[in-house]
């Protein structure tokens, strides 16, 4: 299986000393956000920092350890309220699909927002006018990659605009393009009132676009009384069933799963357990 991590997520005070990290660990793919990796480097800044002799450093790092970018992630709110926001944040996904073209990357991956500046779960974010907005929102973003011949990928979660796969699933049917692709991370879509039907919505989610996944984001969970949602950590480590997952994974030869919320002194333990799953 083809298991990775979030750079981020491992040791390091740059990009080289992640990547380093990252083989060492035997990991063979990442989910890289550049402002958490690249010191200084600022997300609004994107399009005048993604230079092509900084791609061409970044792809050369790749190369050096081993590691395929499975994700750039760019996870901004097309969302936005604030119009000046959206020109910047549109702006900036563009040069993140163009960065992505020239480094390899699989995806630029993003979650799909709210309807408000501030980027907060609000009712309004369940409404059908807000899935309408997001995908107007989103239509240039995935014409711009058909141009480049980029791919972006959403990520459902519960507490967004696109918080069901039934909701993704009319993104997709709205936005008929390869270039737009999804990100399953199941925990996501989980919170306290329907964590019981994990099994069902992974099943859910591979019946309604489970050939648009191009992605796999891997963690655990746990339920939280009294809390509104679920807590996640490191796979292996809560109560989460991977086995429809990996069977999905191994239907799918080379799939990137990027593990998410783990820490350097859990994260082989984190892909051994996912490893072992599909030994079974």
């Amino acid at each position: 299986m083809n298991i990775g991590i979030r750079l981020h997520d491992t040791i390091g005070t740059n990009l080289e000393e992640h990547l380093r990290s990252a083989h060492e660990q035997g990991f063979s793919c990442a989910h890289i956000a550049l402002s958490k990796t690249i010191p200084g480097f600022s997300m609004m800044d994107a399009p005048a920092l993604m230079t092509d002799e900084l791609a061409a450093q970044v792809r050369s790092l790749l190369d050096k350890y081993g590691i395929q970018c499975a994700v750039l992630g760019c996870y901004l709110n097309l969302a936005t309220t604030d119009e000046e926001e959206l020109a910047k944040t549109v702006a900036c996904y563009k040069a993140h699909l163009r960065f992505a073209k020239a480094i390899g990357a699989t995806v630029v991956g993003t979650e799909t927002g709210a309807p408000n500046a501030g980027y907060k779960t609000c009712p309004e974010c369940f409404t059908e006018e807000s899935l309408q907005l997001f995908i107007n929102r989103l239509r240039p973003v995935v014409e711009y990659a058909e141009e480049i011949g980029a791919v972006i990928a959403i990520e459902p979660v519960c507490r967004h605009i696109v918080s069901t796969p039934a909701r993704a699933r009319k993104v997709l049917d709205a936005i008929d393009s390869p270039s737009l692709q999804i990100i399953l991370d199941t925990v996501n879509l989980l919170n306290m009132e329907n964590h019981t039907r994990m099994d069902e919505l992974v099943a859910e989610s591979i019946d309604l676009f489970g050939d648009r996944i191009r992605i796999l984001h891997m963690k655990d969970y746990r339920p939280v009384e009294g809390a509104a949602d679920v807590a996640s950590m490191a796979c292996g480590t809560g109560v989460m069933d991977y086995t429809r997952l990996i069977a999905f994974a191994k239907a799918n030869p080379g799939i990137p799963m990027t593990l998410e919320d783990t820490v350097p002194t859990n994260a082989v333990a984190a892909r051994d357990h996912l490893e072992n799953v599909g030994k079974q």
